[in-house]
């Protein structure tokens, strides 16, 4: 900044010649006019417009056809980023990095990107949900409702699927979890939106 309000000073009021200040300070004559015309100096600035993405531009109808096939899929099988990254490098031999997948897909969203809170489990809880996922049975699509029972710590799960969620499922997908780890767990955390009826 003190270079730039010198060079000012000693062509606008010195009255220095610009070819005497280009050649001791050793700067182009278009960046001497850029001087002169900017009280300080202005920054970077970004051209308008989205710049060109060399790497993920041949991939931006596959990000946009997953991201608008997730509109439609249940919440929880809609992709990440991160999924759709892994996606773009394995069946499109996309070699992009993840960081530029996840702006993208965020932009996209038309959210920021996604922020994770680390969380601590102790042992001995457990964590339930439903869900839901849309399965093939004899030729036939359907949704399903799903039970998970997790144990955070540990990272083991046990999935049961039923037609629909309802009490009876509920105490069913338990009842199963509990067998299956050996045991039931010392707290169970439910996910709010969890109904039964």
């Amino acid at each position: 900044m003190q270079v730039w309000t010198e060079i000012r000073r000693r062509v606008l009021v010195e009255k220095v010649p610009k070819r005497q200040i280009c050649r001791e300070y050793q700067i182009s004559h278009h960046t001497l006019e850029k001087m002169l015309q900017n009280v300080e100096p202005p920054g970077y600035q970004q051209s308008p417009g989205e710049r060109p993405r060399p790497k993920l531009g041949p991939f931006l109808g596959v990000i946009d056809q997953i991201l608008e096939d997730d509109q439609t899929a249940p919440k929880k099988q809609r992709h990440t980023a991160k999924r759709i990254f892994e996606r773009l490098r394995d069946e499109h031999g996309c070699s992009g990095s993840e960081s530029q997948v996840r702006a993208l897909v965020a932009k996209r969203r038309g959210r920021h990107a996604e922020v994770f809170v680390p969380l601590a489990q102790p042992p001995g809880e457990a964590q339930f949900d439903f869900g839901e996922a849309v399965v093939e049975i004899a030729g036939i699509r359907m949704k399903a409702a799903l039970a998970v029972m997790s144990l955070p710590y540990s990272d083991a799960f046990f999935v049961s699927a039923f037609p629909r969620e309802c009490t009876e499922t509920f105490q069913a997908a338990h009842d199963e979890s509990f067998e299956f780890f050996g045991g039931v767990p010392t707290k169970i955390a439910y996910d709010c939106d969890t109904h039964t009826g």
